[in-house]
């Protein structure tokens, strides 16, 4: 099942109006914090939204990319203490793609939106924006924002035959 979920999988940023059930943000929270993390630390931090004002807000998070989120029906904000992981990306990363996939397999979709590293409108960090708008800790890192809701858009699977086979080099890398 999960390998036919990944052939299906798309990104979405267009949503229905249908807000997402109480019982799947239950189990999309669950997915997160059953994400692996690097020695168990767990440094990951999350903050779901529903509002639509905030979404709104947050999806002024960044100059581009970010806009679609204010008609999102839920975002989860993902965050991660930096001072307790010295590998917080890579664990929050894991744990952004894994309520990406949790998502699609309760009939969802949803799009990754990459804050750490981003330029909000007026020159800052993304990061700072959020944190100003959801009371962070200085300590919470924000690496992105995910955008999950019934999607509103229809889009066919990357055919196999799209795949970028060529970067797949066994037992050493062979050149291309």
């Amino acid at each position: 099942m999960f390998i036919s979920m990944l052939q299906n999988r798309r990104s979405y940023r267009k949503f229905t109006g249908q807000p997402v059930e109480a019982d799947k943000i239950d189990q999309l929270i669950e997915a997160a914090l059953r994400a692996p993390s690097s020695r168990g630390i767990n440094p990951c931090e999350y903050v779901v939204v529903t509002d639509k004002a905030m979404l709104e807000k947050l999806s002024m998070s960044k100059a581009h990319g970010a806009a679609f989120l204010k008609d999102a029906p839920l975002g989860i904000v993902v965050c991660a203490d930096a001072e307790r992981q010295d590998v917080w990306i890579e664990d929050a990363s894991i744990a952004a793609i894994t309520i990406h996939y949790a998502a699609a397999s309760l009939g969802m979709g949803g799009c990754w939106i990459q804050i750490r590293e981003r330029k909000h409108s007026d020159g800052r960090p993304g990061e700072a924006h959020i944190a100003e708008l959801l009371n962070l800790p200085g300590n919470l890192k924000v690496l992105a924002i995910v955008a999950v809701g019934y999607p509103d858009e229809d889009k066919k699977p990357h055919a196999k035959n799209e795949l970028l086979y060529a970067t797949v080099h066994r037992e050493a890398y062979k050149g291309k």
